[in-house]
């Protein structure tokens, strides 16, 4: 069994400010471990983009327990947690998120420059080029957005997750935008890299590619509940 990375004890979020406050989590209970794929399901408003947020460290819950590295996080400060979603996480969103006015491979490099400190021009390129060679779109190193498909703009947000070598892959809905064919091969893409050691969350409204992840879990009520697989996807 693969070493955790992460490890989320009975953790629970409740929404306030409207006139009842809602149980968004109500005693989750998840661990990813290193080179391993799980798919997060559930239906629209059912907690998924709460859970990543949580798991991403852009904010905390009211209870529980959040083990990284033997270290809890569940009340970890906001600056101690920009510089772990620096260091350790990687992010893939259903929007792009690309600056128009810069090249793909610039765009990449923007994650280096703003996440890992000062690394000479030269390594910058190489890390950058690895990245988009991972993905498969180094020949589109000099394209700006406009230029690029959606696939390939979305491929270009998945090398700026990874080049900064992040222990721990989370994505949102990354294929939502994207037509199936285009969107298969994104979720390749994207499980791949766990083949190199980083671990994948993937939240998705698309049973197909949840039973490509090794792992499928479905967030009902609040709880996380784990998914049948068929040969055929998830029951």
């Amino acid at each position: 069994m693969s070493h955790p990375i992460i490890e989320l004890t009975g953790i629970t979020k409740t929404l306030k400010g409207q006139k009842e406050p809602r149980v968004i989590l109500d005693g989750v209970d998840l661990s990813v471990g290193e080179g391993e794929s799980v798919a997060i399901l559930g239906r629209s408003g059912s907690g998924k983009s709460t859970l990543l947020s949580l798991i991403g460290l852009f904010d905390r819950p009211d209870s529980g327990t959040y083990f990284m590295g033997g270290r809890d996080l569940s009340r970890i400060s906001e600056r101690r947690a920009a510089a772990l979603r620096s260091a350790q996480f990687g992010f893939v969103f259903q929007r792009f998120f690309l600056l128009k006015h810069l090249t793909a491979a610039q765009n990449v490099a923007m994650a280096l420059v703003n996440g890992q400190g000062w690394l000479p021009r030269r390594k910058r390129r190489a890390r950058t080029m690895e990245a988009l060679e991972l993905v498969g779109i180094a020949h589109l190193a000099r394209n700006k957005p406009a230029k690029l498909s959606g696939g390939e703009q979305q491929r270009v947000a998945i090398a700026r997750a990874l080049v900064r070598q992040p222990r721990l892959l989370l994505a949102d809905e990354p294929t939502g935008a994207l037509d199936t064919e285009t969107g298969n091969l994104v979720i390749e893409v994207m499980r791949a890299a766990t083949d190199r050691g980083c671990g994948l969350i993937l939240v998705t409204h698309d049973q197909a590619h949840a039973a490509k992840m090794q792992r499928v879990v479905r967030l009902a009520d609040g709880v996380l509940h784990p998914e049948a697989l068929t040969a055929a996807g998830v029951l």
